[in-house]
């Protein structure tokens, strides 16, 4: 939660490209900025390369857990959440369609899991999602924060 409040409070950029940033040292990601949004991830499990079966359904089960504690502490913070699916995005995403910044962005970093969101809030009526996703079945299952000026939700088909 801490990593959310510190994201909420984070200047937003009014303008300008989508830029992705990495730690310099290993190059994993550690956030996404655009115009009027920012994109962290706040939790990755262990890689699942071989992880298989119940071992598998445990990993995911993990991943949802930790989802339902942040959303939980989110709805009391914030109130209730709504979802957002990503269903939409992920078609156009595929089609290479037009997708507006914040949708390209999570597009783009295979973060396909549906939004979890919150606002507008008190601070700036900013808007907050989290989601919980696996970009392909080896990969680390990720939770994600977004925060944006603009309302969070599903573009038109």
């Amino acid at each position: 939660m801490s990593d959310i409040e510190t994201l909420l409070a984070a200047d937003l950029p009014t303008g300008g490209a989508t830029v992705s940033e990495g730690d310099p040292a290993t190059g994993e990601w550690t956030g996404t900025r655009g115009a009027g949004f920012r994109i962290i991830p706040l939790w990755e499990s262990e890689a699942l390369t071989g992880v298989y079966g119940a071992d598998w359904n445990q990993a995911e089960d993990a991943a949802e857990a930790n989802l339902a504690l942040v959303v939980r502490e989110s709805d009391h913070r914030w109130g209730p959440h709504r979802k957002v699916s990503m269903r939409v995005p992920l078609f156009r995403h595929q089609a290479r369609a037009p997708l507006p910044a914040l949708f390209q962005a999570l597009g783009d970093l295979d973060c396909f899991g549906d939004l979890t969101v919150w606002g507008p809030t008190a601070t700036g009526g900013r808007w907050i999602a989290v989601s919980v996703n696996q970009c392909d079945g080896d990969a680390p299952m990720i939770m994600t924060a977004v925060v944006s000026h603009a309302p969070i939700t599903e573009p038109a088909e």
